[in-house]
């Protein structure tokens, strides 16, 4: 019995190609970076040193940046740290780094950047907190007094509001008034409503002053993630503004990778953002580059950008008890990765390569085939053989101790012929 009458009976639903145009922003300059007007999206990340420290601050930021952070945010919090940004600007010159560096300031911005005006050249972006920037009748003197540094400088300027440091002025007063409407909303509404106006309002402030719209990024950042997508997409409708994604205290490990993925993914999908960064908690003492390499696999997992050659590896059953497999996924994910600071410069494009390494003959043929280089490990009483597939054909057979060692050797010989620059060698 045939559960499909005829080829008529089933019609598939239409599925997106890819994800929505994007949301139309301003592009704004960060340094060399260009930062939305239809740019690539950006990977931004964060150090936590103490930005005083100007040899770890610059060990970090020298980090983040070889790991692919296109801009690097450090904490500007007091004249210690503000007097060891040009310090801090000058070494990394000096080691080839120009990574743009964009301080943070909270309470006492204003003050730091006029008493230090070699801090306030250094840095190619200024990030205000709306919430924090000052109090009752300094706040708009005080946000005014950073507008102008930036306007002096021609610096651009991220205004992120944060539901954890929200403008308690302007929330009481949206409380106010959604409790005398006929119809309130919950009070979770009333609070991304507040981010929203605590952004929006800022930045026409600073337009007013004479900030040029080409200057301005936003962000308004929560912790929870439907609250995020939410806050996000009622920003994107209601402006035209460049926007910073990313989900404030995402938390540790597994949990801060996923929960700011979902997030940053479905806003993403649908157009919105411009720069993103993953707000990872480390284990202590632990890399901080994750949050960036974390950034990059998102972005290149959703087809945006390309970073780095994907490897498809499968995830093991009964079927693949030998640990062969995994090994040579681990190793060959290793070497790109080790590889790849020295295969930008010598073999462009290299990143857009795919490699499939499975571990038997269920999806391991077909896999391979769909990738540029594919192998297909024996299983669990398979012939102990190794069929290699190039650019969707059958190429060879591998076989022996040898194995992983072959196979690596047919992947740089494959970058080689598809990504070496004509005549490189005979140049060097």
């Amino acid at each position: 019995m045939s559960f499909i009458s005829s080829p008529e009976a089933v019609t598939a639903p239409e599925s997106p190609a890819g994800p929505a145009p994007r949301h139309r922003t301003v592009g704004v300059r960060v340094g060399a970076v260009m930062v939305g007007g239809g740019a690539p999206i950006v990977v931004q990340s964060m150090t936590n040193t103490d930005t005083a420290d100007v040899d770890a601050t610059v060990a970090q930021v020298a980090a983040l940046a070889r790991a692919g952070s296109e801009i690097v945010r450090i904490t500007v919090d007091r004249d210690e740290a503000a007097a060891a940004v040009p310090r801090i600007r000058e070494r990394l010159d000096r080691l080839g780094v120009s990574v743009p560096l964009v301080g943070d300031f909270h309470y006492i911005g204003h003050q730091l950047l006029a008493d230090h005006l070699a801090c306030a050249e250094a840095l190619a972006k200024y990030r205000i907190n709306p919430g924090n920037v000052g109090f009752r009748e300094k706040k708009d003197r005080q946000f005014g007094a950073i507008v102008e540094q930036a306007i002096r400088h021609g610096k651009a300027v991220r205004i992120g509001a944060n539901w954890g440091s929200l403008d308690q002025e302007l929330l009481t007063h949206l409380m106010n008034q959604n409790a005398a409407s006929a119809h309130p909303r919950d009070m979770r509404w009333v609070t991304r409503e507040a981010m929203i106006q605590s952004a929006l309002l800022s930045a026409a402030r600073a337009e007013e002053i004479g900030l040029g719209r080409d200057r301005i990024i936003l962000s308004a950042k929560v912790s929870a993630v439907q609250d995020l997508i939410a806050v996000y997409q009622d920003l994107a409708r209601r402006s035209d503004y460049a926007i910073h994604l990313g989900l404030t205290e995402a938390g540790m490990g597994t949990k801060g990778i996923v929960a700011s993925s979902a997030a940053m993914g479905i806003l993403l999908q649908q157009g919105i953002g411009d720069t993103i960064r993953y707000s990872l908690t480390p284990e202590p003492g632990g890399d901080r580059t994750v949050e960036v390499k974390t950034a990059q696999e998102l972005l290149q997992t959703m087809g945006f950008r390309t970073f780095v050659p994907l490897v498809a590896a499968c995830p093991g059953c009964g079927r693949t008890t030998s640990s062969v497999f995994q090994e040579l996924a681990r190793d060959i994910q290793n070497w790109i990765s080790t590889s790849m600071p020295e295969w930008r410069r010598t073999y462009p494009g290299v990143e857009n390569l795919n490699v499939a390494v499975m571990g038997c003959i269920v999806n391991g043929p077909g896999e391979s085939k769909h990738a540029h280089i594919g192998i297909s490990l024996p299983g669990t009483g398979e012939q102990p053989a190794a069929p290699v597939f190039i650019d969707g054909r059958k190429a060879m057979t591998l076989r022996g101790p040898t194995l992983a060692q072959d196979f690596q050797k047919i992947v740089l010989d494959y970058i080689e012929r598809n990504f070496g620059q004509p005549g490189r060698d005979a140049a060097e």
